[in-house]
């Protein structure tokens, strides 16, 4: 069983769920989409991955702002308005009988392809919209123990070659990342930019901590996230110091704790980068984990009684 960010207590119950198919739920074993699709074809797409609380789809907003900014940027029309994306999103979860402790994961790709081909001209349909709901919950021993990192040689690349801040379907370079990670004996990777400075890990976004202040980088080279943005902003209100900056590997040898965050796990301790240990769970981790689990239960209630 893999171990790390995304390792889910097993359920049952995804064997039975229904996939949202441009319009249709479909059940999972029957769910399908063409080879000729530009996803497929060539990774032309763009994804959310939203958690599911007590009824209520997580920082919405903030997910839908990022889905529609992407989709704008490669010039992809996804065939419906944001109200109807909404509206696809909640009747895929009440049609699964979904609650809480549910991962979303929300694809639009450009549509089918006359032949395999990167050109956008030989799309023959409309965009494909593919909404994934499974029951995940994190695994609580990945939280207790930590997971370890490995600095990959992968690097991420600069804005103007493929830009890391779109969550496209375009993650070879990260899976490269990974798979390096793993053959070195480690959970994750840890990536760095062009310039060698820290960027982000393969999956999550990466922060690390120094004498109480936590760093993180510019984002430019990684995708904005949802979780990191939240993090960063519950830190700062609760008087955390946070630099958002470029700064090298070098910084963490100094520093003393080290967390990952992403939509599906929140905040996830270090325990190891390469030969560097690191305290489990550290105290600003634990602080900071408490803090942004209280920022998604106001969030939730707030939209419950909106």
């Amino acid at each position: 069983m893999p171990y790390g960010t995304h390792h889910t207590v097993p359920d049952a119950r995804n064997e039975r769920v229904r996939i949202w198919i441009n319009g249709r739920l479909i059940p999972r074993e029957e769910a399908r989409i063409s080879v000729f699709d530009s996803a497929y074809l060539v990774g032309d797409g763009i994804w959310e991955g939203m958690r599911l609380h007590q009824g209520v789809l997580l920082f919405l907003e903030d997910h839908l702002d990022r889905l529609f900014a992407g989709l704008a940027a490669v010039r992809m029309k996804p065939g419906l308005t944001r109200d109807q994306m909404i509206q696809a999103l909640f009747r895929t979860v009440r049609a699964n009988d979904m609650e809480s402790g549910v991962h979303v994961r929300l694809m639009v790709s450009r549509g089918l392809k006359k032949t395999p081909s990167q050109d956008p001209r030989l799309t023959v349909s409309p965009a494909n919209v593919v909404i994934i709901a499974e029951h995940k919950q994190a695994d609580p021993e990945v939280r207790r123990t930590g997971i370890s990192l490995h600095t990959s040689t992968v690097r991420r690349p600069p804005p103007e070659t493929l830009d890391q801040r779109l969550n496209c379907h375009s993650k070879l370079h990260e899976v490269m990342a990974l798979n390096e990670a793993l053959a070195a004996g480690a959970d994750e990777a840890l990536m760095l930019d062009t310039n060698g400075h820290v960027a982000t890990c393969n999956a999550t976004n990466f922060f690390a901590v120094v004498d109480g202040e936590v760093w993180t980088s510019t984002a430019v080279h990684c995708l904005p996230g949802i979780t990191r943005a939240h993090v960063i902003r519950v830190a700062r209100e609760s008087g955390v110091v946070v630099h958002v900056t470029d700064f090298s590997p070098a910084k963490l040898a100094s520093a003393q704790e080290a967390f990952v965050t992403g939509t599906f796990g929140g905040l996830t301790p270090v325990r190891r980068i390469d030969a560097k240990a690191y305290v489990v769970p550290g105290l600003v981790t634990r602080r900071l984990t408490m803090a942004y689990e209280a920022a998604l239960e106001h969030y939730a209630a707030k939209a419950r009684h909106a």
